[in-house]
């Protein structure tokens, strides 16, 4: 895979997982997918901006891989060479707490996305 594709393939995974964070931000009833499955249904409206945060949050991941990864952003290179080594922290991070986590439901979605998100930001990292 070019650097490219592995800096699209990270943005594509980031988007659904923000669209999924915006859709518990809504109220969506897909508690017992994130957090621990803690919440089964409907977040609590403080755990809202939470899901709101991780939203930014993973966008702003997005923008930062797509640069180091040079599909946008050319002007940007040079912040994205130390912001890179942050957003692959918080995907190993967040492979290791999806790993771990006692909902079911969460490593069998989140599991996998987290690692691609790992795998991809790592190798676009070390490019």
């Amino acid at each position: 895979m070019t650097t490219a594709s592995l800096g699209n393939t990270f943005a594509v995974c980031a988007t659904f997982a923000s669209f999924f964070q915006l859709a518990l931000v809504c109220g969506a009833p897909w508690g017992r997918l994130t957090l621990g499955g803690k919440y089964p249904d409907r977040l609590p409206v403080r755990l809202r901006f939470v899901a709101a945060f991780s939203a930014v949050l993973l966008a702003v991941f997005a923008l930062v891989v797509e640069v180091r990864a040079g599909v946008i952003g050319a002007p940007w290179q040079a912040l994205s060479r130390n912001l890179i080594w942050v957003v692959v922290a918080y995907c190993a991070l967040g492979t290791l707490a999806n790993a771990i986590t006692p909902s079911k439901w969460e490593r069998v979605l989140w599991l996998p996305v987290v690692l691609v998100l790992l795998i991809t930001s790592l190798r676009v990292a070390v490019s």
